[in-house]
């Protein structure tokens, strides 16, 4: 009995020890995580609540989101989010598994390619690639895509000062610059899958298309649903391409709510008005999160 306590006891004393260096481990990265997040949210609750102003602040109430609620601009912004957000990320993801699909049967020195290939415009410069976007949109006949469009008859197009075509101009360097960590994950799942699935499918006389149905489809389903909402969480806080490429305009047809909000804070100073705003960008990609957990959610392990 003594022996079976002594035992017990050190593996407490074991335990107790694990626990404070998995404690000290994670103290950093929670000390971080209290500076960089935690803390600008509440301080963005409180001065959301304010006339904020460098040297004195007045307590205005629920003032900077009635404003909100009856800016028609505020309005426009969601629904130009939206409208991104809906024309990017199921494509941008359908583009990424046709080229996963593609890329995973190589070898693996061609692999490694491939996804650095594709994986280069996430770690360039944003300013840079908008440069070079907008020497692609650029609306004289010298311009290339403009050049592209001439060869079917096409007249030239001012792609980025025209609200017809500034946010597909948009939409297209989305598609075509920031899918290469969704292609790598995208890798990575599908090298994941047993092949012994695939040699029994074989076996049974199934096609592609019944292979990519019934065991591929299943089998990345945790990885499309965590693309998918992640996806939509980075689409809804774009401000890069917008502030670089058309500034908002013309007639606010590319104006998203992320660069309204800066617009607030930093060309009219009204820092009140701005963190009203992002609080209720904050609950409308909460609302739209726990939608995509219920309906693309169910019976996927993480």
């Amino acid at each position: 009995m003594t022996y079976g306590k002594n035992s017990s006891s050190k593996k407490r004393r074991v335990l107790s020890n694990e626990s404070k260096w998995g404690y000290l481990f994670i103290l950093l990265p929670l000390c971080t995580f209290t500076l960089f997040t935690l803390y600008p949210l509440f301080d963005a609750l409180i001065i959301s609540f304010q006339k904020f102003k460098p040297l004195k602040t007045e307590w205005v109430g629920f003032d900077n989101y009635i404003t909100t609620f009856k800016n028609s601009l505020f309005y426009k912004s969601i629904i130009n989010t939206i409208v991104y957000t809906v024309l990017t990320v199921p494509l941008s993801m359908l583009l990424s598994f046709v080229i996963a699909i593609l890329i995973a049967p190589l070898t693996k020195r061609k692999q490694n390619f491939f996804k650095a290939a594709y994986y280069l415009p996430a770690i360039a410069s944003g300013v840079a690639l908008s440069f070079v976007w907008k020497w692609i949109y650029d609306p004289l006949p010298t311009g290339l895509l403009n050049r592209i469009v001439h060869f079917f008859g096409v007249e030239n197009q001012n792609w980025l000062g025209s609200s017809k075509t500034s946010m597909l101009s948009l939409v297209l360097m989305a598609l075509l610059s920031s899918h290469g960590t969704s292609i790598i994950i995208y890798i990575a799942a599908l090298l994941g899958i047993d092949n012994t699935y695939f040699e029994s499918a074989e076996i049974d006389g199934a096609t592609f298309f019944q292979k990519l149905h019934y065991i591929v489809l299943p089998l990345v389903k945790p990885t499309t649903v965590f693309l998918f909402i992640t996806g939509v969480i980075g689409s809804f806080q774009v401000f890069q391409n917008a502030y670089l490429m058309t500034g908002g305009g013309p007639d606010n047809s590319t104006t998203m709510v992320g660069l309204l909000i800066f617009n607030n804070a930093f060309t009219y100073f009204d820092y009140g008005q701005a963190c009203a705003q992002a609080l209720v960008l904050t609950v409308i990609i909460a609302i739209f999160t726990f939608i995509q957990f219920k309906v693309t959610g169910d019976g996927v392990e993480y």
